[in-house]
This record gives C-alpha cells, sequence and structure tokens, in this order.
C-alpha cells in the first residue's frame, strides 16, 4: 500500500527523512489472531490531517531511534471492515479513571505504531468514532488531534462559563483556529494574537472578537490564555491574566523553557494547567458538536496523499492557516 514513512530525523532538514512509496500491509501486533478478530480493527483511509507532531518526529523529537521508518500521521477518517464511516481516535493506551491520556504507556498513532498516512491503518477497535454523516471525511480527520485538543482546553480545563473572555495566542495553527471557532459557538468572548496582519484579518473572520499583535497591551485582563506557542508568548500570556486567572498550556512550539514569572503566578493568584489530548468520550461528542453547531474545521488546503511532501513544507514554514489535508 501507498504511505508516507519517515525513514530518517533531522533537526536541521526535517523533510530530508521524509519517504513516499509502498509499504507492507497494517498487522495487528505481534500477528495474533484474537488481537487481529478481537480487539484491532483495518480503516481504510479517506482523509488525513497533518499535525506538528509528524513534523516534530522528523526532528527526532518524541521517536527512538529503533521505531524507524514508521509511517506518520495521527489523525484520520474512513471507512472500517465492516463499512462503517469512523473516525480515528488518535490516543493509544487504556483508560486510567475513564482517562486514556493518564496511561504513563500510552502513545500516539506514529510513535509506537505506524501512523495514519496511508491507504489503510489498524487501530484499537476502541479507538473508532462513529463519523456524522455530516461531517465530510475532511472535515472529520481534523478532529482527532488539534481540535480534540481545543474542545478539552476550552470545555474542561479552562473551568471558564460561555460570556468569558479568553485569549488565544498565535492565531493560525490548527489548535488556535480550532479554539475561536469553538469558543464562537459556545458563546466564549475570543481574543487573538498572531504576528501575521493577515492571519489577524482571518480570525476576525473565523469568530475572533478581537485581535491584537503579538505581545500587545490589552484593552483588559482575561480570564482565561489558551497557550501553545510556549517560550515566546508566556510572558505575554501571564501579564495578560486577571488576578485568579488561568492559563491552559498544551503545546510549546517556540521552545518550552521560558522565564517561571513565580512572583507574579502566587501574587496574582494564577493558576497554570496542563491539557493533553483528549478522551475517546470526548471525541465522540466533538464530533456531535459540530454537527450540532454547522462549525467546521478550518482547512488551508486539501492534497493527495502522494502531494504530501507539499503540505509539510508549508507547515515547516509556517505558511498555514487552519489545518491541511491529505485524501486517499
Amino acid at each position: 500500500m501507498f504511505a508516507i514513512t519517515a525513514s530518517t530525523t533531522d533537526p536541521n532538514d526535517p523533510l530530508a527523512g521524509l519517504t513516499l512509496g509502498e509499504r507492507p500491509e497494517p498487522k495487528a501486533p505481534d500477528g495474533r489472531a484474537d488481537d487481529w478478530a478481537d480487539n484491532w480493527a483495518v480503516v481504510n483511509v479517506k482523509a488525513a490531517a497533518l499535525n506538528h507532531h509528524d513534523l516534530w518526529t522528523l526532528k527526532g523529537v518524541g521517536i527512538s531511534q529503533d521505531r524507524l521508518p514508521i509511517i506518520l500521521g495521527c489523525d484520520a477518517a474512513g471507512v472500517d471492515e465492516n463499512g462503517n464511516e469512523v473516525i480515528v481516535h488518535a490516543v493509544v493506551g487504556t483508560p486510567v479513571n475513564g482517562d486514556e491520556t493518564l496511561d504513563p504507556k500510552r502513545s500516539l498513532l506514529s510513535e509506537v505504531y505506524d501512523g495514519t498516512f496511508a491507504e489503510r491503518v489498524i487501530v484499537p477497535r476502541r479507538n473508532l468514532v462513529p463519523k456524522p454523516a455530516g461531517l465530510s471525511f475532511e472535515h472529520a480527520a481534523c478532529l482527532p488531534t488539534a481540535w480534540l485538543t481545543a474542545y478539552r482546553m476550552l470545555f474542561e480545563k479552562s473551568g471558564l462559563e460561555p460570556g468569558s473572555t479568553v485569549l488565544v495566542q498565535g492565531a493560525g495553527g490548527g489548535v488556535a483556529t480550532a479554539l475561536i471557532a469553538l469558543g464562537r459557538a459556545a458563546g466564549y468572548r475570543v481574543w487573538a494574537t498572531s504576528r501575521s496582519k493577515d492571519k489577524r484579518a482571518r480570525a476576525l473572520e473565523l469568530g475572533a472578537d478581537r485581535v491584537f499583535e503579538s505581545g500587545a497591551r490589552l484593552p483588559e485582563r482575561v480570564d482565561a490564555v489558551m497557550e501553545t506557542v510556549g517560550q515566546a508568548t508566556w510572558a505575554h500570556s501571564l501579564k495578560s491574566l486577571r488576578p485568579g486567572g488561568r492559563v491552559v498550556v498544551s503545546g510549546a512550539t517556540s521552545g518550552a523553557v521560558p522565564p517561571a514569572d513565580l512572583n507574579r503566578v502566587f501574587f496574582l493568584q494564577l493558576s497554570v494547567v496542563g491539557s493533553t489530548m483528549g478522551t475517546r468520550e470526548q471525541l465522540e461528542r466533538l464530533a456531535r458538536f459540530l454537527e450540532q453547531t454547522g462549525v467546521r474545521p478550518v482547512v488551508d488546503r486539501t492534497l493527495p496523499l502522494d502531494r504530501a511532501t507539499e503540505g509539510f513544507a508549508a507547515m515547516h514554514e509556517g505558511d498555514v492557516f487552519g489545518k491541511i489535508v491529505f485524501t486517499v
């Protein structure tokens, strides 16, 4: 089958390790028939979405060299062997108190098991979520990583009621655009920042109430900040919070070791909350939320799988607003 593989890693030239070509058909772990029949399912992929995680893998972050070559991709929507239209939940793990993201041995597809950038992928059967008929395969493929991360950040981790003011740092990325769209649909007042004038304009079109240049002084302090950028925006995030406010962190694309500013944290009684992905049940609710509200992911571009290199290059250069989707 045709697939997109990470064959080598290079932190300076990540695209050098990107390989397009034929790979063996997917098999259940250890090749055991009972695993295949009872616990694992084959999905014929119709669409798959690109994430920064895929680029980090090519840079050698979060992947051990003995795992290479490995098929990239966390997100997909397709059809299972029984003809059901499904969304693939990307987190492979055993639920701890009902939450598989708390499993210390959890992984994402493309870390331990082959990922979704292929004609077919094999996943634990419990990782399949029914795709609502009203969602296209392309839109559904955007949900499992970026949109699920945004859903949990906003509706679980922020602790805020609709009408609250939320600042989204770095408008333009997949999680950021999801936060804007979901927040708008749920009745939050959403502010967003970006270095790019064009991306600020597009954030307004997407539903942001106000937009600001990165690091700009805000007209008032906000109830919560949604932080995915990390080092470059961290100081601004803390300064933007009202006393007792909360910053929800799900990524650090610009660096993971910013100055802590602990004096501000304890004096203003700020909360710093980590958030990772979401549960299978949350993915199912997210899909239902989109079906009920009519909200749809912003797709920057759609490319056939054999042109995936173009999508990786655009993400590497930062030339993206929303999600890049590959069709199979």
